[in-house]
């Protein structure tokens, strides 16, 4: 018996040992779910740095570029041609980070799917492609050509209203949840739009680069919900290819019309040697840089953290315009600025939000109850007993 209680712990014991095993055990997994947080905490606020300057530099330089080459169209161009390096960048991750290794025929073929079943056919590239190429051309062009009109501060902000836009035509055209929230946002940047021209005094050249942006952003919000529409949602590599094929698209057919925009003279520039190419390959660069944090940069971090560095290139630009340009923060443009970062910020909101902040609620209300002093329910529980040793007994 001695020995056996030796052996084998008593039951107490045991349960002893596995409380503490279990305990560690989840302690453990704690441990790696916080260290795993931590991870994607960190590179989000990488990423966001990221999005926030490549997006306010691109803009800034974009500004700089026209004083010396005045040609946003061939501008747009030249930056949508370097949307080619998309899928090679994107295979050059695959080779390094995926365990089984495919040729890069391999692995165009196994992305083509996404187009259906044919691959990427002729028919397939003129109805799932061109118009998304199209697309993207005029987002582009637009947001430059408001550069030209109006302060880049102005232009950040403004753009910010695609994600109200993105909500409304998602709503309408793909039948998405209604939340209150988005629309009192799509409220918001509505009013921001029609407080920030009414800050420069309805002048022709604001009025016009902010209908621009206002345009650039729609077609923005256009390429999102149709791609949804028509093609769904894209994994990494499907992702890579449809921009590279955007490229192929540009060259393909876009390229006559900055050749027709040189010879009538929209665009001119007297010789390729004053073309500034410095600031167009770093124009692209960026561009591209943004893009593919955009794009890509869900697989390390959260999404609403990348959409935050859109939001965050708005004071980015206005602190350079202060010292650059001859901007005048008044108060309506202060307050046009503040209710569109503010409608932005709502529609970053999950759907089940409410659900979220009624559980919040009713576990505050929880904690309240129980943290009742427990010294008033021994008072309360005292006056009884008092009371039953002063009653007289009936039998007396």
């Amino acid at each position: 018996g001695d020995e056996r209680s030796r052996e084998s712990p008593a039951p107490a014991e045991a349960q002893m040992q596995a409380g503490v095993e279990g305990g560690g055990r989840v302690s453990h997994c704690c441990w790696k779910c916080s260290v795993t947080q931590l991870k994607k905490i960190f590179w989000g606020v990488a990423v966001v740095l990221g999005v926030c300057s490549s997006w306010s530099g691109s803009t800034q330089l974009a500004k700089l570029t026209f004083k010396k080459f005045d040609a946003p169209f061939t501008l747009t161009w030249f930056a949508t041609n370097w949307n080619f390096l998309f899928f090679p960048l994107y295979y050059l991750g695959h080779v390094f980070k995926s365990a089984e290794k495919q040729s890069p025929k391999q692995r165009y073929r196994e992305c083509c799917g996404f187009f259906g079943d044919n691959g990427l056919t002729l028919k397939v590239f003129f109805t799932k492609a061109a118009p998304f190429g199209v697309l993207w051309t005029l987002t582009n062009y637009l947001y430059l050509h408001a550069i030209k009109k109006i302060n880049t501060t102005d232009v950040s902000v403004l753009f910010c209203c695609n994600k109200a836009f993105v909500f409304l035509l998602s709503w309408i055209v793909l039948r998405d949840r209604f939340m209150g929230v988005r629309i009192v946002a799509a409220i918001f940047a509505i009013a921001g739009i029609v407080m920030m021209t009414y800050a420069d005094g309805f002048h022709s050249h604001s009025v016009i680069g902010i209908a621009l942006v206002v345009g650039s952003a729609s077609m923005s919000a256009l390429y999102k919900v149709l791609f949804k529409l028509l093609l769904g949602s894209a994994k990494f590599g499907e992702a890579a290819l449809f921009l590279s094929v955007l490229a192929v698209f540009n060259v393909l057919f876009v390229t006559c019309i900055p050749v027709i925009l040189y010879f009538t003279k929209v665009e001119y520039w007297s010789s390729f040697d004053t073309i500034p190419w410095g600031n167009l390959c770093g124009f692209s660069i960026l561009l591209l840089t943004f893009n593919i944090l955009l794009n890509f940069g869900i697989a390390i971090t959260y999404p609403t953290l990348i959409s935050l560095g859109i939001v965050l290139s708005v004071p980015v630009n206005a602190v350079v315009d202060h010292y650059t340009s001859e901007i005048v923060f008044n108060s309506v443009r202060v307050i046009a600025i503040v209710i569109i970062g503010l409608g932005f910020l709502l529609l970053l909101l999950p759907e089940e939000w409410d659900v979220w902040v009624v559980k919040l609620l009713t576990r505050l209300k929880v904690r309240k109850k129980e943290e009742i002093p427990e010294g008033n329910g021994d008072i309360g529980s005292g006056l009884p007993n008092k009371s039953r040793r002063t009653r007289p007994s009936m039998s007396s």
